[in-house]
């Protein structure tokens, strides 16, 4: 069968009848099956899948109106809820969980005859860059497997760099989606905060997640966008803006003013290829008629720290939740009330939510709050103000999505200089602004390098039609 990379051809095989939905499914879950040791997948959501592939079947047979998404396979990250299937969010504590309800993107989906296929990998909670801190075990590159596939959505980048299935869903906090497009050689958009609905997204950090998408094509990002954004009655940080038609308003012949960060790409943590590589992108650029202009980014220090102070304080809170009482896993030995907080929260936490609890706790307590992150937030405030400022005078911001390419499974054991990895793309969820991956540069060796553009709130539309133009 066919490797779709195009919902467009995709779904032009599907009405001449090349192809059925069922046929196209079950080859998916043969392939997901087949490439096992990839770990991308939590769970095939099997039956499900062939049902809703069956009723796009008997809509083509019967020339029923049929939903924008017909026939597109895709995957959730898992910790985002679907109505009586698992979702654990790679996490222990959560075992066996089945949701009982559906978060708002999978409805969205669903009702435009999306075919949701399974759940993916993730770092537990989504506190990762790497995708080795899952309690499934790391997510191997298809690149090279011997490689990180990035985190936290790790296995939403693979299932679909792999052709497991045409698109993803995932969450980034604080470039979840785009470091592991980077990563897996795809396109990874993280759309403006407040325009896709966070409603049964496992929170880690409640002001910065944001739920977005993993494709092959610009094309694909801008139709699904197009589906899942927009107000919604259950969150009340989702926007009630109008949805552009990102997807018939995808082409441009703008010539754009476009930033860029010297200093950034100078830093002594970036990797001299992916330094050339943002070099030459800068090149090309001004050769086809964009002004690109270097600016200053004194604050470029300063943004990762104030990123894990606010987003482990709100991780202890939001995590909370999980308790041993009202669902999840449960510590057999726990004899009351105290021990039953203490011996599941230890026994189903791993260690880098653990650590990450901790550290919001101590942040937060009565001495320190002030120290660390009421100062946080003032950091967020001036970084935040200084991207609007710029997005003002220029359309763009262009950066290496990561200051690196994937690096070796076990390599980096020190939390901190992964938390360093995440340099480049923390700016977008401060700021709420949108932000895209988009895989135009290889290494040497063949590993894949993103370059991302970020853009002033609710610009998708311009992002997506520049992102095009540079495919």
């Amino acid at each position: 069968m066919e490797v779709y990379r195009s919902l467009k051809t995709l779904q032009e095989d599907l009405y001449n009848k090349k192809i059925t939905a069922t046929a196209l499914t079950q080859q998916s879950i043969s392939n997901i099956l087949a490439q096992k040791e990839l770990n991308a997948f939590v769970t095939v959501f099997e039956e499900s899948a062939l049902a809703s592939a069956k009723k796009i079947d008997e809509k083509l047979q019967s020339n029923q109106p049929l939903g924008r998404l017909f026939g597109l396979t895709i995957a959730i990250k898992d910790n985002i809820v679907y109505k009586n299937h698992i979702a654990t969010g790679a996490s222990k504590i959560l075992s066996g969980f089945i949701s009982p309800y559906s978060a708002t993107v999978v409805e969205k989906l669903l009702a435009e005859d999306a075919i949701i296929i399974g759940s993916t990998n993730c770092d537990e909670f989504a506190m990762g860059g790497s995708n080795e801190n899952s309690y499934y075990g790391a997510v191997k590159n298809p690149v090279d497997t011997k490689r990180v596939s990035g985190g936290s959505s790790g296995g939403s980048a693979v299932a679909v760099a792999a052709n497991l299935c045409l698109a993803a869903l995932g969450s980034d906090t604080g470039g979840s989606i785009r470091q592991p497009a980077s990563f897996c050689g795809i396109v990874g958009l993280k759309p403006t905060y407040g325009r896709v609905s966070r409603y049964g997204l496992m929170a880690y950090g409640s002001s910065f997640d944001q739920i977005g998408t993993f494709t092959h094509t610009i094309e694909d990002a801008a139709l699904i966008l197009e589906v899942i954004a927009g107000a919604d009655a259950y969150d009340a940080t989702c926007s009630p803006r109008a949805i552009p038609s990102y997807s018939n308003n995808i082409s441009s012949n703008k010539k754009y003013k476009i930033s860029y960060y010297k200093n950034a790409i100078e830093h002594a943590g970036v990797d001299k290829e992916v330094s050339a590589a943002t070099l030459q992108c800068i090149e090309r650029l001004k050769s086809e008629g964009h002004q690109v202009d270097a600016i200053a980014f004194d604050e470029l220090d300063y943004i990762v720290p104030a990123y894990y102070v606010l987003t482990t304080a709100e991780a202890s809170s939001n995590l909370s939740r999980y308790d041993g009482v009202k669902f999840g896993y449960h510590a057999k030995e726990a004899t009351d009330l105290e021990s039953t907080y203490k011996l599941t929260r230890s026994q189903g936490f791993g260690k880098e939510v653990q650590r990450r609890i901790m550290s919001g706790a101590f942040v937060l307590s009565a001495g320190y709050y002030d120290a660390y992150y009421s100062k946080a937030q003032k950091v967020r405030r001036i970084v935040a103000e200084k991207t609007y400022n710029t997005l003002e005078e220029y359309d763009f911001i262009l950066c290496p999505t990561a200051p690196t390419p994937a690096y070796k499974i076990g390599e980096v054991q020190d939390s901190i200089a992964s938390f360093l990895g995440d340099i480049f793309t923390v700016q977008a969820n401060i700021a709420g602004i949108p932000g895209i991956s988009l895989p135009l540069y290889t290494t040497s060796n063949g590993l894949p390098i993103g370059i991302q553009l970020m853009a002033g709130r609710w610009q998708e539309e311009k992002l997506l039609a520049f992102a095009n133009a540079l495919m």
